[in-house]
């Protein structure tokens, strides 16, 4: 059984957004691009995982909130996906947690559940947008393309 561990990609490398950003678009990034996924569902992890390392992109993934918390390491990860929906700390209650520890993190929110809810939670984080939210079940092609959208389309900090 595969729970609260931690999966990790052992390739070295990565790069800033701007690298990134320089990089251009193409199917696989060029820039190694460093993600960290947390999901309480083991084979969400396992495929999530599996899939976008094979298009290319390094992935440390927890099936643990709070383990995830526990390892974090700021200006570490291009992006975070958070599943919303976890025992123990929800996605928004560790986005928090780790806002505090880098107030650069950049997120997307993994839901099962329909957007009805987004205005609700424009008041809790009011700088996310639509594309701050992704929804389950989805392909790993069309998740690496929201996920190069949202690296490459950044903001640096205000």
């Amino acid at each position: 059984m595969i729970d609260e561990r931690a999966y990790s990609s052992n390739d070295a490398g990565g790069g800033t957004i701007a690298d990134i950003a320089n990089s251009g678009s193409s199917k696989s990034p060029t820039i190694k691009i460093k993600l960290l996924i947390v999901d309480d569902e083991p084979d969400v992890i396992s495929s999530f995982k599996m899939g976008l390392e094979m298009y290319g992109y390094m992935v440390d993934a927890y099936t643990d909130p709070e383990l995830a918390l526990a390892n974090f390491r700021p200006n570490t990860y291009h992006l975070l996906l958070l599943d919303i929906n976890m025992p123990k700390m929800d996605g928004f209650k560790l986005f928090q947690q780790i806002e505090k520890k880098d107030p650069k993190a950049i997120v997307c929110f993994v839901t099962a559940y329909e957007m009805m809810y987004f205005e609700a939670f424009k008041e809790i984080f009011p700088d996310l947008d639509i594309g701050s939210f992704v929804r389950k079940p989805i392909s790993i092609e069309n998740l690496a393309k929201q996920i190069e959208s949202r690296v490459v389309e950044a903001k640096p900090p205000k």
